[in-house]
């Protein structure tokens, strides 16, 4: 499946979650994850995710679809990642 994960989260937890996402997912922008991922490793990322997070003041929002190409993204202004296909 096709996921973007965006979170918000504590100052002090900010670096942590970064890490962690980037196992898992691109990097796009401040807070803002994309990318491939199977239903086995998003659960195992949550579950990490929900180790670094305070449920009462943090958030984390998954956007899920069967395959990026459902998906039409714009970007206006700077891209902060550009996610090329380079080998």
């Amino acid at each position: 499946m096709y996921v973007i994960l965006v979170y918000d989260i504590g100052e002090k937890r900010v670096v942590k979650m970064l890490k962690l996402c980037r196992q898992y997912l691109n990097w796009i922008q401040n807070s803002v994850f994309e990318g491939e991922i199977s239903l086995v490793k998003l659960k195992e990322l949550l579950a990490k995710a929900k180790m670094i997070i305070n449920p009462e003041t943090d958030s984390i929002l998954v956007f899920k679809s069967r395959e990026e190409r459902w998906l039409e993204k714009e970007v206006v202004g700077l891209e902060k990642n550009k996610l090329d296909n380079i080998l």
